[in-house]
């Protein structure tokens, strides 16, 4: 048993992986400052698990505060989950982004520096690879940021393995994740985003329980079998299994190891639609707009490092994605209504 720091813990990927890393008898503290997570999310932990997780309400960029936090208990690893995560908003506030997750890594590095903690898992993005030349991508591609949010994942990629060169750092586990959707499946915690959804499957949820009144596909032009973007889906439960493999791995390991988190199978925005539609037998209305700037017509993985790194690989479907995105969306409904 190792006792890991989750920070970000309460958001849509570090709850998920608190469930995963408790039920294998890990310990669990939370850190998060709740600007993109519900205050709800620890109760709602502790209904799935039995457990009452520590929570630190901390920002990673208040050095005194992270300082504390370190000070208070020892911790064998940190899951760094904590960052600003929307591609368009990191355009029209770049400064807001360099600050929380640059300036945030780099506080929250100097904290474990000064407690004497080694040994972190980034959790990273397959932006840092841009618009890819060739797929599957391998984790051998070349870095090339297309957007403010990409970049400041690759600083921060950066910022980590200069630490585990120059000795600061013990070991590091950069993941490099595609398209996290889905949902636990008891419906009790998923992707909650505030205002306007920036990513499809949260959207589609929202068009499904008639919040909003369409999808709007960007392009249905691109060289693909139907013309529409191809990504690589990945079940937000596997990718929580996959950082209890990283930190489990990390534990034991020396080095920076960076690793790709995708199925390796693409599906078109219009298969997810069908997908989604077969999994809860509602109609979504879409309408096709024009091609976002940016935007690459495929991108999915080459997961196969994983399964040699550390043994993991992807097991659910997209039928299971959309499901679980939806029974979260219709508890979560009930959830707010009852609050």
């Amino acid at each position: 048993m190792a006792r890991i720091l989750l920070t970000g813990g309460a958001g849509f990927i570090g709850s998920h992986t608190a469930v995963a890393l408790q039920g294998r008898g890990h310990d669990v503290v939370l850190l998060d400052n709740f600007s993109n997570a519900s205050r709800s999310v620890p109760a709602r932990l502790k209904e799935i698990t039995g457990v009452d997780y520590p929570v630190h309400d901390v920002d990673i960029r208040d050095m005194d505060a992270m300082q504390r936090v370190f000070a208070a208990e020892p911790y064998d690893a940190v899951i760094h989950f904590a960052a600003l995560k929307a591609v368009g908003e990191s355009e029209e506030n770049p400064l807001h982004y360099f600050d929380v997750n640059v300036a945030g890594t780099l506080k929250l590095l100097t904290a474990m520096r000064h407690a004497g903690v080694g040994r972190i898992v980034f959790s990273s993005s397959a932006t840092v690879y841009g618009a890819p030349e060739h797929c599957p991508i391998a984790e051998s591609a070349p870095l090339h940021a297309t957007n403010i949010y990409g970049r400041t994942k690759l600083i921060m990629e950066d910022m980590i393995s200069d630490l585990v060169r120059t000795g600061m750092l013990s070991s590091a586990f950069l993941l490099r994740y595609f398209n996290p959707v889905g949902a636990h499946p008891s419906g009790l915690i998923g992707e909650d985003p505030r205002g306007v959804p920036a990513n499809l499957m949260p959207y589609l949820c929202q068009v499904a329980a008639r919040q909003r009144d369409h999808l709007t596909i960007f392009g249905d032009d691109y060289p693909t079998p139907d013309g529409t973007g191809v990504r690589d889906y990945l079940h937000v439960m596997d990718l929580a299994e996959a950082h209890c493999a990283a930190v489990e791995k990390a534990l034991g390991t020396e080095g920076t190891h960076a690793v790709n988190l995708g199925t390796g199978t693409g599906y078109s925005v219009l298969e997810l639609v069908h997908a989604f539609e077969n999994a809860t037998g509602i109609n979504i209305p879409y309408q096709i707009g024009p091609r976002r700037p940016g935007d690459a017509p495929t991108c999915y993985a080459n997961p196969a490092l994983a399964r040699t790194m550390f043994g993991w690989s992807a097991k659910r479907t997209l039928l299971d994605m959309c499901r679980d995105s939806w029974h979260w969306q219709s508890m979560s409904a009930k959830i707010r209504q009852q609050a």
